[in-house]
């Protein structure tokens, strides 16, 4: 018999999973095992890996979507509202390692079948952010390409990290490299959307 506890380890098992080794490289019965469920039980509950895959990729849009959502409730139209959700994005993708890694591993091809995710997902959530922040911006800036810049720093941050002066690799999970990356992305952003430097 299959505790309920059980059952609701299956997606977080699948996330980290198909955050580690993409969806191509994650099987079913890998995912079993990570629950501590045969693969029976993980069919039953959750469907099979196509399910899972969908299941993962929809918390992990309906996660980044309320934080987005909440930064923009509480923006100003000002270059500090405009940073603030910089700022909340990073602390995101620092807190959930998972999902910038899982589109990653997207922008590689992987799960190349399971078409229109980044139709359902991405680009409502670019479109909304796009939207707020066009109003606080000068008109030449390209606010299309400044969000996208947000987000293949820090995602490209989050799974490649810095080298540091002794050739070890330093991301989100480090607490200083994190405070650089921070200042350097919320520098180029203010510079790009032209603000001062400094805001």
């Amino acid at each position: 018999m299959t505790s309920e506890s059980g059952a609701e380890r299956i997606i977080p098992a699948a996330t980290r999973l198909f955050a580690a080794l993409g969806y191509d490289g994650t099987s079913t019965r890998m995912i079993a095992d990570a629950a501590g469920l045969n693969i029976s039980t993980v069919n039953y509950h959750a469907g099979g890996k196509r399910e899972l895959y969908l299941a993962v990729m929809e918390r992990a849009h309906q996660a980044e979507r309320a934080v987005l959502e909440e930064a923009l409730a509480a923006m100003t139209p000002d270059a500090a509202g405009v940073l603030g959700i910089v700022d909340r994005y990073v602390d995101f993708c620092a807190a959930h390692p998972e999902i910038p890694a899982l589109w990653m591993h997207r922008w590689l091809s992987d799960a190349a079948d399971v078409a229109d995710l980044e139709a359902r997902y991405v680009r409502p959530l670019l479109d909304m952010v796009v939207q707020a922040v066009r109003k606080v911006v000068a008109d030449d800036v390209d606010v299309d390409y400044l969000a996208w810049t947000v987000v293949w720093c820090t995602h490209g941050f989050g799974q490649g990290g810095i080298l540091d002066a002794d050739g070890n690799r330093r991301g989100l999970g480090d607490p200083g490299a994190l405070a650089r990356f921070r200042t350097h992305l919320r520098r180029l952003v203010a510079t790009a959307a032209g603000f001062s430097p400094d805001a």
